[in-house]
């Protein structure tokens, strides 16, 4: 890292004027760095009195060349010589890296998607709060923004910035994609895809490398030391132990990912909503309304669930029972995301209910909801995990009646539940029902639970009751 008066002493030549190269002017001019010469090929009359003499001179005496983007080594005035000193040659964006700075920068590049993807980045960090400059391939030269303690410095970068790029050295280096384009300027793919992965190149361990998963090979390959994200939002694993869903699955994908190992949930999934809104809502966008009635939460708390957040400080893990902290307020920051949503498959020995009431069967908000985790062996409960929604500002882990229930019998533990019920749960009235109805309601529904259990049945359907 340099301070701006070590650069005062170290001397450039600022190679093409377009831009780029008027915007490394003005920043020397800016900073009252005085040791630099410009050359432009064509543009001979631009910044006279710093134009070099002679350019191969120039090119021998300087510490760093400056070549703006886009220009190829193939095809200017003093090629052999630029080659000959190529280790030099740095771009606009490496100088911002060579400086202290106190802002965090975010780099993206990949073939398509580039300005898109810095615009939506810069997007929704403003709406959280925060300042952001937007520049470099998009059209402002990173030179020119002038950023301040803890700005975001948002750089969308091109093949042709990266590829003479020695020092860039991001927080946060997003790769979104590589095809074959630029080849005629690179010389062959393998060229394009190196300047890509120079984002990653100079990272440290503490910032982060974003790519897709088609890159982890490749990545891994180049020994390189950001913490390596790779963002699956929308996809879904099946691990021995448990599946692991991106927080952007919706609730139609959830619902197919579930029909061979857990098909107890099918019936409170199929309920979600209409069709139309179990292909758009997903389960992060569900859990992160932390509305008290949600139906996933009491079903992935009795499941045991942890929740993955990712933020600007890496990624951490969290059981669902301490991610809401209120009436439609839970753990995460305003830079913070779900990432994914990690659930074990329960226990062969045990069996899952989930069930809803509302006063319309399909397309309707809950007005209570319980989800139950629970082994029995002769007629005795071993095991048993509860939550439940609407019974509390929050979706309610019922864990202190579960232990109460733990080793009576099935009926002996349901007549205690129900005898005792508003010692646990002190739901509110409100226009979805009374409080008195939502106690009487729950209260039969651990009725259903003792008849499914009695009856060796899978599930009780409110429709057959």
């Amino acid at each position: 890292m340099l301070s701006i008066n070590k650069l005062r002493k170290l001397s450039f030549l600022v190679y093409g004027l377009g831009s780029t190269g008027k915007s490394v002017v003005n920043f020397f001019k800016r900073n009252d760095i005085k040791k630099f010469e410009v050359w432009d090929d064509k543009n001979k009359d631009l910044y006279k009195k710093n134009r070099a003499e002679n350019l191969n001179k120039a090119v021998e005496i300087v510490d760093f060349i400056i070549l703006s983007p886009g220009i190829s080594l193939k095809n200017i005035k003093g090629k052999n010589n630029l080659e000959k000193f190529e280790e030099k040659i740095i771009t606009d964006i490496d100088l911002i890296f060579l400086m202290k700075n106190f802002f965090k920068s975010i780099v993206v590049t990949g073939t398509n998607g580039k300005s898109t993807t810095s615009k939506i980045i810069s997007h929704v960090l403003q709406k959280n709060g925060y300042k952001t400059l937007l520049g470099g391939n998009i059209g402002k030269p990173v030179l020119s923004l002038k950023s301040k303690k803890n700005d975001f410095l948002i750089i969308e970068v091109s093949s042709f910035q990266l590829s003479h790029s020695k020092y860039i050295c991001p927080d946060y280096a997003i790769l979104l994609n590589i095809s074959n384009d630029h080849l005629d300027w690179h010389g062959n793919k393998k060229n394009y895809k190196n300047s890509k992965f120079k984002i990653f190149k100079n990272q440290k361990k503490n910032q982060f490398s974003l790519i897709g998963n088609n890159f982890k090979t490749e990545f891994k390959k180049r020994n390189l030391k950001g913490k390596l994200i790779i963002p699956q939002l929308k996809n879904y694993k099946k691990f021995k132990e448990k599946m692991v869903l991106g927080g952007a699955v919706t609730i139609e994908n959830f619902l197919d990912s579930v029909r061979s190992k857990m098909p107890e949930l099918i019936e409170i999934l199929q309920r979600f909503g209409s069709p139309q809104i179990r292909n758009q809502g997903t389960i992060g966008g569900n859990l992160c309304t932390s509305s008290p009635i949600g139906d996933l939460a009491p079903l992935l708390m009795v499941l045991n669930s942890d929740i993955n957040v990712f933020g600007k400080n890496g990624i951490k893990k969290t059981n669902i029972k301490n991610f809401f902290k209120g009436y439609r307020k839970n753990i995460l920051k305003k830079d913070e995301i779900i990432l994914s949503i990690e659930i074990p498959y329960p226990n062969k020995k045990n069996k899952i209910f989930s069930w809803k009431l509302s006063k319309r069967y399909d397309q309707d908000i809950s007005t209570i909801s319980l989800a139950i985790n629970i082994q029995t062996q002769k007629n005795i409960i071993k095991e048993i995990q509860m939550a439940a929604g609407g019974v509390a500002a929050t979706p309610k882990s019922l864990d202190k009646l579960c232990k109460s229930m733990l080793e009576k019998k099935l009926d002996d533990a349901i007549d205690f539940a129900t005898e005792n019920l508003d010692k646990f749960i002190q739901p509110i009235s409100d226009l979805r029902g009374s409080s008195h109805y939502r106690l009487e309601a729950m209260k039969g529904l651990f009725r259903r639970l003792q008849i499914c259990l009695r009856q060796d049945k899978e599930s009780l359907s409110i429709m057959e009751v």
